[in-house]
């Protein structure tokens, strides 16, 4: 089989947008090595749109509303096991849609960015057998995301790798490759553009990313504290959260030192400028941080996976965790201030880099034998 010839299926879900993310990246890399025939299938949305959008919701104001109960029900179920009542139920979602998909296209191998792993009972019931991948798009590992019948798994961390040894996954089917961004992410930057101008080179540049689905609360407390110090210069991000970009550029749009931003493709770019980031602690947004040696400010992290990445990140020395905004006062004067706090950060980011994931992950499928070439 050449890569021309070679057909990938990546499932992933629409619960925020870090895993739909993960797997364009590795579509990406895979078109620039010839392999065109890929599919990209959000399966609960296609197969259950009603309790797709029903538990998108739930989820979402879980975060908002019962933070305590979702990071309860996260950490409960954490080392569950694939054979579970829970787990058999929640991977029998998607059954006939999935069994249409897989008829229709023939993959040779499927790739899983989401932990609905309906997959490898289908494949034991009918008898069919296609390669299965994982890969893991946050610094915690859940049970949800463990299975006898995969193949490879691709993990942020060799933390985790050895973590998921210690659970008796062999070793040769564990790869800390790190978390699949956009290849190219930290290489293409815009040295002469608008933002750079309006920039003061003496000040502190803060990131503030409003977080996914404006899920991060306090963004207007945040901008009043960072503005009332002339220390700090602020990029706002709000995403496609246009209400949030409507609120913060109505209150902080005419301040000099106030850069407010809806959608943009240039994160890399603003990463680059800036010299510390506030944000909610996602695997995909961690991981661009990180290739971009940004140190972070992780902001009133959510119970769960959540919590369990700024937990980790905090430990390995890379990141501080900001309760509310006076604590996320001190942690950013103490990081910014202190520069050899400063650059021992910086030290330790550049020991958790995993450069160009997305390539390492397609180039180690591809040179796996159930992939031949």
């Amino acid at each position: 089989m050449n890569s021309k010839t070679l057909k990938v299926m990546i499932l992933y879900a629409s619960y925020g947008n870090g895993h739909y993310q993960a797997s364009k990246a590795i579509e990406t890399v895979f078109r620039r090595k010839g392999v065109t025939d890929i599919v990209l299938l959000d399966l609960m949305a296609q197969a259950h749109p009603l309790i797709n959008e029903f538990t998108k919701f739930v989820y979402l104001n879980s975060f908002k509303t019962l933070p305590s109960i979702y990071g309860w029900i996260y950490n409960a179920t954490r080392k569950m096991q694939s054979e579970t009542a829970l787990l058999r139920l929640i991977n029998s979602f998607g059954t006939s849609t999935l069994l249409q998909a897989v008829t229709s296209f023939d993959p040779d191998l499927v790739i899983h960015t989401f932990p609905q792993l309906t997959l490898p009972r289908l494949l034991k019931k009918t008898g069919m057998s296609i390669p299965l991948i994982n890969i893991i798009t946050d610094f915690d590992l859940h049970g949800r995301w463990l299975h006898p019948e995969i193949h490879r798994y691709y993990v942020a961390t060799d933390d985790l790798k050895q973590e998921m040894k210690d659970l008796g996954i062999p070793e040769e089917r564990i790869m800390a490759s790190g978390i699949p961004i956009q290849p190219d992410f930290n290489r293409i930057q815009q040295e002469s553009s608008h933002l750079n101008n309006l920039l003061h080179k003496n000040k502190k540049t803060i990131l503030l990313m409003a977080g996914a689905y404006g899920v991060m609360q306090g963004n207007h407390d945040i901008c009043e504290a960072l503005t009332s110090s002339s220390q700090y210069q602020l990029i706002v991000v709000c995403g496609r959260n246009k209400e949030l970009y409507r609120q913060l550029n109505d209150r902080f749009g005419n301040r000099p030192d106030v850069h407010i931003y809806g959608y943009i493709n240039n994160v890399a770019d603003v990463m680059t400028m800036s010299d510390c980031m506030i944000t909610k602690p996602g695997g995909i947004t961690l991981s661009e941080a990180i290739e971009c040696r940004l140190p972070l400010i992780l902001y009133r992290p959510v119970p769960g996976q959540e919590l369990n990445n700024a937990l980790y990140l905090q430990r390995k020395g890379i990141a501080a965790i900001a309760h509310n905004v006076d604590s996320l006062m001190v942690q950013i004067n103490s990081m910014l201030h202190d520069e050899t706090r400063f650059q021992e950060i910086q030290h330790k980011i550049n020991d958790l880099r995993k450069p160009e994931a997305a390539e390492v992950i397609v180039n180690d499928i591809m040179e796996q034998c159930f992939v031949t070439s």
